[in-house]
């Protein structure tokens, strides 16, 4: 069993100049059991492999992998689908150094997307597969490039049509490789409640306003979220009459779209600028925002669309992070949560946050843990450098709960387009800086980016945060390609 571990080496100015390596060895001792009994063919011998040539250890005594290791008695299949099935990403890139027989059996793309379905969840791979419609995906290769992020990279969009009247402050969200933009605020503070759609899968993407019956109130400051599917859900905001807490769900793809509102009982209070993502594809998650006369919220509620009566539920917690508005909420691993940055109520301050918080929903009693935030006894920032405080940013969840942070409002001559990288599953969650080539966006509010197919995060907007130029567009692709 090998691990290796990467210590960064830093150079006058503190910036990481190199990498040092260091890889442990640890004995082992795997019992598969007896051999099957419909197994009575030779023992398989596997062919070394060495760099310089050398001929294959001449020990053939007990315990020698090579010749009488019961691991070459099982069939391709079982070992593809019972054992290297399991194995993560990484650990089949180092599998297949071993010897002939691996190397060939890890070539194969059915064993690679079972290691990609196991590493990142069955919702990953079948948006990867939905995405790329009907070619065939390289599953060895989108696991190298999701998991070593070699090949991200920025690049400018030039995007046809017009969304009309012009707004700033709406929700963008996506469905497929579509992305769908509802309300927003236009001039003189008017609240809109229209929809357009742009097809990023189209050769040359343009913006189509699409007539949707039963269109909810106007409003800005809202969430619109992706349930499963083509449906969207629709929370909150700021109209014309004031804040809104009322929930509109919209398939797409129904024959005649309709906006329809659910009825939700014990509704949490009216809000704004509030955070919300979605679980399981079921469930809406609504955290914090700001109420009537300015006060932020630090509550958590959830809210199950899918049944015949919807109630929704306060997720009781003994602590709660510090009430905000304009932080983000991501989902990894399943049903964890992580929470960071806002506007955040520190005493009788409002400070710019650079705070990470998680929350697991599939405990029996969800409560919020930190990670790098000072308000629970003994918390401490991770290893690296973090990423300036920050609110409206962008956070986008990559296959296998690694969360990438950038954009937003910063303070001081910090840059708004630096990526940071955080894994929250890491036993010591590190701050990474993540350089990538391209021509990023100047500024990434919130409110107006949104995650396509899960390998590429949008930014709409132009040069400003309140003069939006929907006609370009900035592409973060996690990959160089689908095919």
């Amino acid at each position: 069993m090998a691990k290796l571990q990467l210590t960064p080496i830093y150079g006058d100015d503190d910036t990481i100049t190199h990498y040092m390596g260091i890889q442990f060895f640890n004995d082992s001792n795997v019992d598969l059991g007896p051999s099957p009994g419909s197994v009575t063919k030779e023992l398989v011998r596997s062919t070394w492999i060495a760099p310089d040539n050398t001929p294959p250890p001449s020990s053939v005594g007990k315990g020698n992998l090579w010749e009488h290791s019961s691991l070459f008695l099982l069939s391709d299949e079982v070992l593809c689908q019972k054992i290297f099935s399991k194995l993560s990403p990484r650990d089949i890139a180092s599998v297949n150094s071993v010897c002939k027989r691996l190397y060939h059996l890890t070539k194969n793309e059915h064993l690679w997307r079972m290691v990609c379905q196991n590493a990142w969840g069955s919702d990953a791979t079948r948006t990867l597969e939905s995405v790329a419609g009907s070619r065939s995906l390289a599953w060895e290769r989108l696991a190298r490039e999701l998991t070593t992020l070699e090949a991200v990279a920025w690049r400018k969009l030039t995007i046809g049509g017009a969304v009309e009247p012009s707004r700033c402050n709406f929700s963008a969200c996506a469905v497929g490789n579509r992305v769908v933009l509802f309300g927003g605020e236009g001039v003189n503070m008017q609240p809109m409640n229209d929809t357009f759609v742009l097809d990023l899968s189209a050769s040359k993407p343009e913006w189509r306003h699409v007539h949707v019956s039963s269109a909810p109130p106007g409003r800005w400051g809202h969430t619109l979220s992706c349930l499963n599917g083509s449906r969207l859900v629709l929370f909150g905001g700021c109209g014309g009459q004031g804040l809104l807490n009322d929930v509109f769900i919209l398939d797409l793809d129904a024959q005649y779209p309709t906006w329809r509102e659910i009825p939700g009982l014990a509704p949490p209070v009216p809000r704004s600028w509030h955070s919300s993502c979605t679980v399981d594809g079921t469930k809406l998650v609504v955290s914090g925002g700001c109420a009537d006369s300015g006060v932020l919220l630090s509550d958590t509620y959830l809210l199950d669309v899918t049944m015949e009566k919807p109630v929704w539920r306060e997720i009781p917690a003994s602590w709660t992070p510090p009430s905000r508005l304009g932080h983000s909420l991501s989902v990894y691993d399943g049903k964890k949560i992580l929470m960071f940055g806002g506007l955040a109520k520190s005493g009788p301050l409002r400070l710019r946050s650079s705070d990470v918080f998680t929350l697991d929903l599939s405990e029996d009693k969800p409560c919020w843990r930190s990670i790098t935030g000072s308000g629970m006894p003994g918390a401490g920032n991770p290893a690296g450098v973090g990423p300036p405080p920050r609110l409206d940013h962008v956070a986008v969840s990559l296959p296998g709960g690694r969360v990438l942070i950038f954009g937003g409002s910063v303070a001081g001559l910090h840059s708004a387009s630096q990526l940071y990288l955080l894994d929250p599953a890491e036993e010591k969650p590190t701050w990474r800086i993540l350089n990538v080539p391209g021509r990023p966006p100047r500024f990434a509010w919130g409110h107006s980016t949104c995650v396509v197919g899960g390998t590429k995060a949008v930014v709409l907007g132009g040069q400003t945060g309140e003069e939006w130029t929907l006609t370009e567009m900035h592409e973060l692709s996690l990959l160089s390609s689908l095919v």
